[in-house]
Order: structure tokens, then C-alpha cells, then sequence
């Protein structure tokens, strides 16, 4: 019988008690503050504080790279690569800005982590029978109050760190809100912890910020119009990851 190696008992023994420690503590603070707090501003800079624990405490060290490509205060959809759990409180605890993400209905369900997104304004959608029009009144509401948005547009986590392509629904709602898109590339974090093991181990990660792109100014953008922006928006994320991960130029 083979024995598992170091970090599978930490994770098991240390890691996984501490977040959950974690969660229910930041989480009950933010379900209490949006009895107050409407907008969920304390509620965003509680899921950044468990995001901030959560990275020091496996060891997750981050850099940062090119933030002063995009404006303070000026409300974006950041679109991002997806290959590990640990993408979204690197994403949390890296951008200054007031986040909200868009989740599938199922993660509604969890105990406390659901009641806090539900409470703090993020977005849940049915991916069997999506609501775009509701969907795009609920981002319109977030953008009057100057939140920004998070998507993992290859709508799962990458088994094996490469990019997939981009699900073209969230930029037809982008088109229709007209919000710039910020490309973000994720370096790093499948070394952390991939898809389907129970186990993290400490590392290096890389968060690199693109260029704001201005969705294309059209009347009734069409599926097609979305896949194409989609499209351009993935080649310039799977260039980066490419590039960085797997030294492919």
C-alpha cells in the first residue's frame, strides 16, 4: 500500500480544516454585513481576506504583472483562464477592484460560500436553461454601482493547463452591455493544486493583466459576432499561458 507523500496530509489535516475555519468565520461576517450593506462592499473585502489566508497560508506566492494597463474605478469584465480552484482568490486578493463573479446555480447551494455569494450580489446562472435577459438587467444593476465581473469563459477548469476555447455567451452579454473586457492570464496555479486531486502544494504564480478591449459597437450583435470576439479575446489569453507554461512562443 503506497503511503501518500507529505502534502496530501497536509492538505487533508492542515489546510482543508484551516479554510474551513476560514470560510465559516469570513463568510457569517459577510452573510451579517449585507443585512447592512446592500451593495456588498464588506462582503467583497471579506472574500478578499479569505482569499489573502487562504494564499499565505498554502504558501501560494503571487506576482502581478501589468495592472497599470488598465484605469482605477472604471468597471470591466475580466476574462481569465481557468486550470485550478486557486484562480479565483488569486484573482480576489491581486485586483483592486469590487468583484463580483458569475456561478453555476448548483454553487448556491453550498452552506455559507453560497449564502455569501447569493448576499453579496454575485451572478448564478442556470447553464441548462440560461436567462440572458435576466442576466443582463442583474449586470446592468452591478455596472450603476461600479462593480466589475469575473469569468472563466472556458467554463470548467482545464485538466491539463491549456487553454480551451471560449464559450461565446458571456461576450454576446458584454456586446449588449458594451463593457470593456480585460484579458487575464493565469500562470502557474495547476502546479498548486489540478483538476481532480486532493492535494495543494506551495508555488509561484503569475496573474498578467491585458489591454482593455472595447467590445465592438454593434446594434444586435449575433452569436456569430460573440464567437468571433471570444475568439480574439482567447488568443490573446492562450498566447501568454502558452507561452509562460509550457515555453511554447
Amino acid at each position: 500500500m503506497r503511503v501518500p507523500p507529505f502534502h496530501w496530509w497536509r492538505t487533508v489535516f492542515f489546510l482543508i480544516p484551516a479554510i474551513t475555519v476560514y470560510t465559516i468565520v469570513l463568510g457569517t461576517a459577510s452573510i451579517v454585513s449585507s443585512l447592512f450593506d446592500r451593495r456588498g462592499y464588506f462582503a467583497h473585502d471579506c472574500a478578499r481576506a479569505w482569499s489573502w489566508l487562504i494564499l499565505k497560508t498554502t504558501g501560494v506566492r503571487v506576482t502581478l504583472e501589468g495592472l497599470e494597463r488598465i484605469t482605477p474605478g472604471t468597471t470591466y469584465i475580466f476574462v481569465s483562464n481557468h486550470q485550478s480552484i486557486y484562480d479565483i482568490p488569486i484573482i480576489f486578493a491581486s485586483l483592486p477592484y469590487q468583484l463580483r463573479i458569475i456561478a453555476k446555480e448548483s454553487l448556491a447551494r453550498f452552506p455559507v460560500l453560497g449564502w455569501h455569494l447569493r448576499r453579496g450580489g454575485h451572478l448564478f446562472v442556470d447553464r441548462r436553461h440560461p436567462d440572458r435577459g435576466g442576466i443582463l438587467a442583474r449586470w446592468r444593476a452591478l455596472v450603476s454601482e461600479g462593480l466589475s465581473l469575473i469569468i472563466y469563459a472556458e467554463g470548467s477548469r482545464s485538466p491539463d493547463g491549456h487553454v480551451a476555447r471560449f464559450k461565446g455567451g458571456s461576450f454576446l452579454l458584454a456586446m449588449e452591455a458594451g463593457l470593456p473586457v480585460v484579458p487575464l492570464a493565469i500562470i502557474g496555479t495547476r502546479q498548486v493544486m489540478p483538476k481532480n486531486r486532493l492535494q495543494t502544494e506551495p508555488g509561484d504564480v503569475t496573474l498578467v493583466v491585458h489591454e482593455a478591449i472595447q467590445p465592438p459597437a454593434l446594434a444586435r450583435p449575433t452569436a456569430h459576432d460573440a464567437k468571433a470576439f471570444a475568439e480574439r479575446v482567447h488568443d490573446i489569453v492562450k498566447a501568454e499561458v502558452e507561452a509562460r507554461q509550457f515555453g511554447k512562443i
